[in-house]
């Protein structure tokens, strides 16, 4: 979903509403790699790494949400 350059003779389409959010997604997996632990995939049990990963989303997204006093 990356646009075409302005020199390409012929010019492909693309979604812009798409590409927008490719770089909030991307952001968000570079801070998921962050986590040494997640990057390098200590735990070999699937189900281990998986918990690891929801957690490490959730430690992630809670600095989002303003605190309610």
């Amino acid at each position: 979903m990356i646009p075409p350059r302005k020199n390409r003779k012929e010019q492909r389409e693309y979604h812009k509403d798409i590409y927008k959010n490719r770089n909030q997604i991307e952001r968000f997996f570079n801070r998921l790699k962050q986590f040494r632990r997640i990057a390098t995939r200590y735990d070999k049990l699937l189900f281990s790494f998986l918990s690891l990963v929801q957690l490490a989303v959730v430690l992630i997204t809670i600095p989002k949400f303003p605190l309610i006093v």
